[in-house]
């Protein structure tokens, strides 16, 4: 029996065709994911599920589909999934990361000239009569300074635009290696230099805990007077209340978003500023755009239905049907080892080293690889997958390293992590037992077995008598029940680690208190 997709969003009929030609069965229904109780009554009946931005794939949508093997997003953002349910039920999840990069940083070039000549406004004064060439005297763009922020893939595309418009380009950017800022042509510097040196700022992040809010009235207050500031990445990078009134005093000379925090935006705090401009979330919407991820999500999800081959998933590696059962422990435990150095990395990385010893080394290490690398700058990138991680890697001019080896310590399998950063390397590593479950089993040089769960404290400290009755202590007037307490360190009165799991979620209040004990070098909330 051939296998079902529903198009719930309104997808360019090519997708529609390739699903046809590939032997999948299509119901197009471009305005269903508007009807959400009609929705829960037929996805049941789906195999595959194609979506843009419309369809809420909830927690309920996914308890009701019971025959739904893969949800595919024509887009970037997969915002309107619930990845964790997904995962839990067993259906991939895929995006098209690549297919809309152009279109959006068309759109936010065009934001920067509109502004700069103040096109909306002229244009609306023109068509009702008036004549008012003095009143919209503009800039130019030649010699001014642009400040990205975010130099991934669309802001990458944005500098190299704004180079060739002669414009001076500074981004920010944690993962934007010294070799890649010189290969586009733009300097790469520090957020508060940005704020204070940039005419233009445009934003091109994913909006996480670190990047929301990052222009507020206390960064607005450091830039120039006059700046100009595009948003077309996400709502929500921006304070909009702050804005609107940096705007009514003319600290900030206009601003162009396309994004707002709530969408639809039928009003906001910003709408009727005359030097604001908006547009309603348009920087994917051209004809080629549409196209491009139309046809990338029916050829992936119809790759996957057909023959089982996976690309482009947020929530599966690209791992061979065949390679699977022996393959899967050891990506889960390079996930585990990405994402423990992801988040405890701060500062840009320049390389990235794994080596695997022992049976391991002579498995598919680029799954594992791929799988290290997304974790490690999932806590940047939230929209990084396997199949693009290394592709983002190399586009960023992080160098990656694998070293195959034969086994040679006492675990028959093995996997080392190792980052390097501008100021430090710091390496981790892991293995799996005959549970399949991964284990860390050492954090920068100091032997410790751990499982890694949903909620764990790091902490590093000098081992010093008594430091763990009142680190223990602690976390008991805390509330916060251990389920695992896990030691190492270098010698006695050295270098220590602990690595703990509780059973809640570990608050900013516990962190500053732990911080504050007596030898801690650092505390940090790691989750898995």
């Amino acid at each position: 029996m051939a296998p079902r997709v529903l198009i719930s969003d309104k997808l360019s009929k090519t997708a529609v065709q390739i699903f046809k030609d590939r032997g999948v069965e299509v119901d197009y229904q471009p305005d269903l994911g508007k009807d959400k109780e009609k929705l829960l009554e037929i996805i049941g009946n789906y195999d595959g599920l194609a979506i843009r931005s419309n369809t809420k794939v909830t927690e309920k949508v996914i308890a009701a589909a019971k025959n739904l093997r893969v949800i595919g997003r024509a887009g970037i953002g997969v915002d309107n999934v619930d990845i964790p349910a997904a995962t839990a039920k067993g259906i991939i999840v895929m995006n098209t990361p690549f297919g809309n990069s152009i279109t959006t940083a068309e759109h936010a070039i065009a934001m920067i000239f509109a502004l700069a000549r103040q096109i909306p406004e002229a244009n609306a004064s023109t068509q009702a009569g008036k004549w008012e060439k003095n009143r919209f005297m503009g800039v130019e763009v030649t010699g001014k300074t642009l400040g990205i922020i975010g130099c991934g893939n669309i802001g990458s595309i944005v500098a190299d635009r704004a180079v060739g418009l002669k414009m001076r380009v500074i981004a920010f950017d944690p993962f934007l290696s010294d070799e890649r800022a010189l290969d586009l042509g733009v300097e790469k510097v520090e957020l508060d230099a940005l704020f204070r040196r940039s005419d233009f700022i445009t934003l091109h992040t994913p909006l996480i805990d670190k990047t929301r809010g990052i222009i507020d009235a206390k960064a607005i207050a450091t830039m120039k007077d006059g700046v100009r500031i595009i948003n077309c990445a996400r709502g929500g990078l921006v304070v909009e209340e702050d804005l609107a009134e940096a705007l009514k005093s003319g600290k900030v000379a206009g601003a162009g978003f396309d994004v707002f925090v709530e969408e639809p935006a039928t009003s906001n705090i910003l709408f009727g500023l005359p030097n604001f401009i908006a547009t309603p979330h348009l920087g994917a919407s051209t004809t080629e755009a549409q196209e491009n991820v139309a046809l990338q999500v029916a050829e992936q999800m119809a790759d996957y239905l057909v023959k089982g081959a996976v690309s482009n998933a947020l929530n599966m590696p690209s791992i061979t049907a065949e390679e699977a059962p022996r393959l899967t422990p050891f990506v889960k435990l390079a996930e585990q080892l990405g994402s423990f150095a992801g988040q405890l990395t701060e500062t840009g990385i320049k390389a990235i080293k794994l080596e695997y010893e022992g049976d391991v080394a002579g498995m598919n290490v680029r799954a594992l690889t791929a799988a290290a690398l997304a974790a490690v700058l999932r806590p940047q990138l939230q929209t990084i997958n396997m199949v693009s991680a290394p592709a983002i890697a190399r586009e960023r001019g992080i160098a990656v390293e694998e070293v195959r080896r034969e086994q040679q310590g006492a675990y028959e399998n093995y996997i080392r992590l190792t980052i390097v950063t501008d100021k430090q390397e710091r390496s981790v590593a892991g293995t799996v037992f005959a549970d399949a479950k991964p284990r860390i089993i050492q954090i920068k040089g100091i032997n410790m077995e751990a499982e890694l769960g949903p909620h764990m404290l790091y902490v590093t400290n000098k081992d010093k008598p008594g430091f763990i009755g009142r680190f223990a202590s602690l976390l008991g007037t805390e509330g916060l029940n251990i389920a695992t307490f896990n030691l190492g360190r270098k010698a006695a009165g050295e270098d220590a680690i602990a690595l703990i799991e509780v059973d809640e979620a570990i608050s900013d209040s516990v962190i500053d208190r732990v911080s504050a004990l007596e030898g801690v070098v650092q505390a940090k909330r790691l989750n898995f």
